[in-house]
């Protein structure tokens, strides 16, 4: 989440009318992320949005789709939301204008007004946290496994390799040991990619700030902005990536690896196939955060209200799970 389109108090006003949610309170741009703007809005409440206890909703989340966001694509994240919702999963639902649209455009950019949930972002989570993240993952995958669109991964491979192209010398700048772990790992990952595996409505960008947590409970999966149809249990290397390291991606945590695998295998037993992908899965993972962050990095303008974030983060975790793979994923008791 970020904002890069500054709207005054009158639009907001006039679009909140659009819904029949009440009338404007207040509004509140929200910094975190990379992709589009984003704002913490509340209102008055109507009986036209109701939270899960029956009562009117009052605090939403407005989004401006600014970028990597082809609009084509909306209705499927957009109806993945209500059809995980509809499931009773931890995603928050798509608020609907008065005449039943999910999105609406605004200065010619397409926006939408989405459930907001409670809990918080844990930055240093707990073997129990892990566990219920793994678990609810795995509930997504099972919960989709009958909506009916599906999308292509728009960041595969191949992909990771143009956005490193485009970055050119400017990788350099970034990190000078930044080229050469590129050109060291690529060539591996783009021959030895597992296409064979199991595939299904996978979330792709399961962070920590994507998922809302009260004690050990998760109670919202969030931003769902790269959904897309591929590889199952890739989304479950991109989850194990972002949330066991420590130190900026310095420090394993082994006990939180294992917790997320057990938390995910007591929902969704993996195959040995997959399993045994895993630790090339995850070293994908860490190269395609790598590849966006060099590309935000160089191409983020400087008075957006964004934090840029260092693409080595993830270089250090693909060198980590290039060596101690195999370890990573080991089952264990949890």
């Amino acid at each position: 989440m970020a904002v890069y389109t500054h709207l005054g108090a009158d639009q907001f006003a006039a679009l909140i009318t659009e819904y029949d949610v009440g009338e404007l309170v207040s509004v509140k741009g929200i910094a975190e992320g990379v992709s589009n703007s984003n704002w913490l809005v509340e209102t008055t409440g109507s009986d036209g949005a109701l939270d899960s206890a029956g009562n009117p909703q009052t605090r939403f989340i407005l989004t401006m789709y600014e970028r990597r966001i082809d609009l084509d694509d909306l209705p499927f994240f957009l109806g993945l939301l209500d059809h995980l919702s509809a499931k009773d999963g931890p995603v928050p639902r798509t608020i609907h204008d008065r005449t039943g649209n999910a999105s609406r455009t605004l200065d010619g950019k397409a926006i939408a007004l989405i459930e907001f949930l409670p809990g918080v972002s844990i930055e240093n989570p707990t073997e129990a946290q892990a566990k219920a993240v793994g678990a609810a993952l795995a509930g997504i995958h099972l919960a989709s496994a009958d909506f009916a669109d599906t999308r292509k991964n728009d960041l595969r491979p191949v992909d990771w390799q143009k956005l490193f192209d485009q970055c050119g010398d400017h990788l350099a700048e970034i990190d000078p040991a930044l080229p050469g772990i590129i050109s060291q790992h690529m060539p591996r990952l783009l021959s030895e990619w597992p296409e064979d595996l199991p595939h299904s409505t996978i979330h792709a960008d399961l962070f920590p700030d994507n998922v809302l947590m009260l004690g050990n409970e998760v109670t919202g999966l969030i931003d769902f902005y790269f959904a897309c149809t591929d590889i199952t249990a890739y989304d479950l290397a991109v989850t194990h990536a972002a949330w066991c390291f420590g130190d900026l991606g310095t420090v394993f945590r082994p006990e939180i690896g294992a917790a997320m695998m057990a938390g995910y295998e007591s929902v969704r037993p993996l195959s040995d196939a997959e399993l045994s992908a895993l630790p090339l899965l995850a070293q994908g993972a860490a190269m395609r955060f790598a590849a966006t962050r060099a590309f935000d990095w160089i191409n983020t303008p400087d008075d957006a209200l964004v934090k840029r974030k260092d693409p080595m983060d993830f270089m250090k975790r693909l060198e980590f799970y290039a060596e101690h793979g195999h370890t990573a994923f080991r089952r264990r008791a949890i």
